[in-house]
């Protein structure tokens, strides 16, 4: 039985030194020109623009008063299970966001007023069979439309005016695959795009296309064995259960018409085959398009091109991670995407390989990947039993999904990075598919420190080409939240501990820092209103790679809230 979750932990607004109003933005059209060009003022897709430079060319708060900087206003939005994860967009001096339980806000930029909010209506015994957290990773702007996938399987378009649904569209069936949608969709000429969670459920990972004007399906792009060609590298039939998915929002280029999107692990994520994985194990063959980047025709598709960033994925450092920064350098058109693995890959606009350089310390799944084919040299594969040496990175990655920012004045790309590693032991598993589909993951595993030293977190700055270090701050845990670069020559970093700290875009040294009371693992942008720069950020800790922080570092993460989270917006005093 379907039941409304009602009004039950109502959003709360407080406005600190803001009196009410609305704003006196006129509100004009989320189209594609105005989403490529990113805008002054907006912040009109999950990272900012087209682009992906997750950047704001805003310079108001700068490096001589972002110290006056402070708490404009806060929204509560309620029910915050397992905490916030949302990246907020910004549009004509409106703030939409999204809460647990797939709930969206409007909220007026300035002062935090209600505009207005939806609770899609969701299954709660579905909810409770999920696996993963309730969470939700953000919205798409176009066509006067907010677009937003629940956890049911079901992509939504609501009136960016009045929150009324325009059209709700079912795309997968989640009673029966125990999956759907946590990661923001992708708007582009008239189209939306979204990726299905479930690299660890035994799917085949459908990227969806949908009509944004009228919700009608227009194609699907299969991520395990989505053609003949791919077919051939799944043996035994295992491309039925293969996992996949592509769980956080790609990009648009626009002058191939291409998006570009970034695929999960394959299922179960560790394989017992040992060195002959091509032929043994659960899932013989390198597993295209698993782990890999490709380049979909926007209005059909249709596969353009690939690179498979690790064939044979074995240790769950998937291509999910939705960066695609695209760079002019030297005449050439480049993208940079980072790996979860820590690797990151630099592609010319057809993904073909051009670099490939490492943030992490601590990595030991390859010795190296080949910095002109992406080839992987001396890879680990694991039999059945216990692992020796702990495997690095652990699960949660070498970096987070969370986004870098690039910074076009500066050159720089500010991305943190996450030194751990994992005990693993690795057992043979069989695929469950009904009644509901269940987890395939094949392994037990807990954080441990890298061999000698110790767990940490690292903001660094580089060259996102060469990947040159010019400098770094480290953290005593890894954090989990986006970087944002800013016109003011400032980087934003909300860290896990609850502090929103603010760099020197050029020497890295501190200048100023908040705490927000709870840790982050969500989205921080800047916008605009009537000529006055904000600065907005989403606390709230609790997902799935925050839940071994208490056991793990103690002190502040043992009472720290699990399933609280608050926007906090700041604007200079």
């Amino acid at each position: 039985m379907k039941k409304r979750w009602g009004y039950l932990s109502l959003p709360v607004v407080v406005a600190i030194g803001a009196t009410f109003a609305a704003s006196s933005t006129v509100a004009q059209t989320v189209d594609t020109a105005r989403i490529e060009t990113g805008g002054q003022n907006d912040w009109l897709t999950y990272h900012g623009s087209y682009k992906s430079y997750h950047y704001s060319p805003l310079s108001q708060i700068n490096t001589s008063n972002v110290g006056n900087l402070s708490v404009a206003w806060i929204h509560i939005p309620g029910r915050s299970t397992r905490g916030l994860q949302s990246m907020p967009l910004a549009a004509d001096g409106v703030l939409y966001y999204t809460g647990s339980y797939s709930r969206v806000f409007a909220l007026n930029g300035a002062t935090g007023e209600v505009i207005w909010s939806y609770f899609p209506e969701l299954d709660e015994a579905l909810i409770a069979r999920q696996t993963h957290s309730p969470y939700n990773r953000g919205a798409a702007l176009g066509e006067g439309k907010v677009y937003v996938g629940t956890m049911d399987g079901r992509l939504i378009a609501l009136d960016m005016k009045t929150g009324k649904v325009a059209w709700d569209t079912k795309l997968i069936d989640s009673q029966k695959l125990t999956v759907g949608f946590t990661g923001a969709p992708l708007y582009a000429k008239g189209t939306v795009i979204i990726g299905a969670q479930g690299g660890e459920w035994p799917g085949r990972g459908p990227i969806f296309a949908v009509d944004a004007a009228t919700g009608k399906k227009k194609w699907e792009f299969l991520t395990v064995a989505g053609t003949d060609e791919a077919m051939k590298t799944w043996g035994s039939d295992s491309w039925r259960t293969g996992g996949g998915g592509g769980w956080m929002p790609g990009t648009y280029d626009s002058e191939t018409n291409t998006i570009l999107w970034g695929t999960a692990n394959p299922a179960p994520l560790y394989d017992w085959s040992g060195s002959d994985y091509k032929t043994q194990g659960a899932r013989p063959g390198d597993n295209l398009y698993t782990t890999s980047v490709i380049g979909l025709d926007l209005d059909s598709g249709k596969l353009k091109f690939y690179h498979q960033e690790l064939p044979h994925d074995a240790w769950d450092f998937d291509s999910a991670v939705g960066e695609f920064v695209m760079l002019d350098r030297d005449g050439q058109k480049l993208v940079v995407h980072p790996n979860k693995s820590g690797y990151i890959f630099v592609y010319d606009r057809n993904l073909g390989i051009k670099n490939v350089w490492r943030i992490t310390q601590n990595s030991n799944f390859v010795k190296d990947i080949d910095p002109k084919t992406g080839e992987l040299i001396g890879r680990r594969d694991f039999s059945a039993g216990k692992v020796n040496e702990p495997l690095c990175p652990h699960i949660s990655g070498g970096v987070s999904f969370n986004s870098g920012s690039y910074n076009p004045k500066t050159g720089l790309y500010y991305k943190l990075g996450q030194e751990w590693c994992m005990t693993l032991e690795v057992m043979k598993t069989t695929p469950v598919t009904a009644p509901q589909a269940q987890l395939n993951i094949g392994a037990d595993f807990k954080i441990a420190p890298p061999p000698g030293g110790e767990i940490y977190g690292h903001l660094d700055a580089r060259d996102p080409v060469t990947g040159v270090k010019k400098w770094e701050v480290r953290y005593p845990e890894p954090p989990l939240g986006s970087v944002l670069s800013t016109g003011g020559n400032l980087v934003f970093v909300p860290d896990s501990r609850g502090t929103l700290h603010a760099y020197d875009a050029e020497s890295g040294a501190e200048l100023w820092s908040h705490s927000d009371g709870t840790g982050h693992q969500g989205g921080i942008v800047s916008y605009a209103v009537n000529g006055k720069q904000y600065v907005a950020v989403t606390a709230g800790f609790g997902g799935m790679a925050s839940d071994d922080y208490a056991p793990t570092f103690g002190d502040v993460y043992k009472s720290m809230p699990r399933d609280d989270g608050a926007l906090i917006v700041y604007s200079l005093k």
